[in-house]
């Protein structure tokens, strides 16, 4: 049994069968890793309240003795921002923030998770390692929204023309994902 463990954390509207969340979750289970993969209540019309109750449900189901790697999309984000925000420990190894929505344009759906606690110590403290994961033509966050998260001194990397990084963008299998969720066994550092 390996000595980590994976929490994904989906967006507004849940990830689906045909989205990389999914995949990945198959994946890694198949190679015999412990995966926490939470379907949050009323994912059309989220709470941040009640979602940041069952994140914290969730994580308590992480094997004490295993490292915790957290994979976020999109609202998922947003929301291990604001978790991270209420915590004052070491809560995971890795974080991966994969296509965070703009921290300033409210979505109607999600008004509960505005505004965004946008502090590299909040997520510094929480995770060991975190990178922000963005596309170039993210229709929820333009550039001028993404360097609001690249401001706050975190590693991370923009791909071309990934869209939101989901299902509708073309992204259900993503070896690049998986292989990041497994270089945790082999390096102490992301992959870039």
């Amino acid at each position: 049994m390996s000595q980590y463990s994976f929490l994904i954390v989906h967006g507004l509207g849940g990830s689906g069968p045909d989205h990389w969340q999914t995949w990945l979750a198959q994946e890694l289970r198949q190679k015999n890793y412990h995966v926490c993969y939470p379907t949050f209540t009323e994912f059309d019309s989220p709470n941040k309240e009640v979602w940041l109750k069952e994140l914290t449900a969730a994580i308590q189901t992480i094997p004490e003795n295993q490292q915790l790697i957290v994979v976020t999309h999109s609202l998922g984000c947003l929301l291990w921002m604001h978790y991270a925000a209420l915590n004052n420990k070491r809560i995971a190894k890795r974080v991966i923030l994969v296509a965070p929505p703009s921290p300033e344009i409210v979505l109607k759906e999600a008004t509960s998770f505005y505004p965004v606690p946008l502090e590299k110590r909040n997520l510094s403290r929480t995770g060991e390692e975190t990178l922000f994961v963005h596309s170039s033509n993210d229709p929820y966050c333009h550039q001028q929204h993404r360097e609001r998260y690249m401001t706050m001194g975190v590693p991370s990397i923009i791909f071309p023309k990934m869209g939101h990084i989901n299902a509708k963008s073309g992204h259900g299998k993503w070896s690049w994902i998986l292989d990041q969720c497994l270089a945790a066994d082999n390096a102490s550092i992301l992959v870039y």
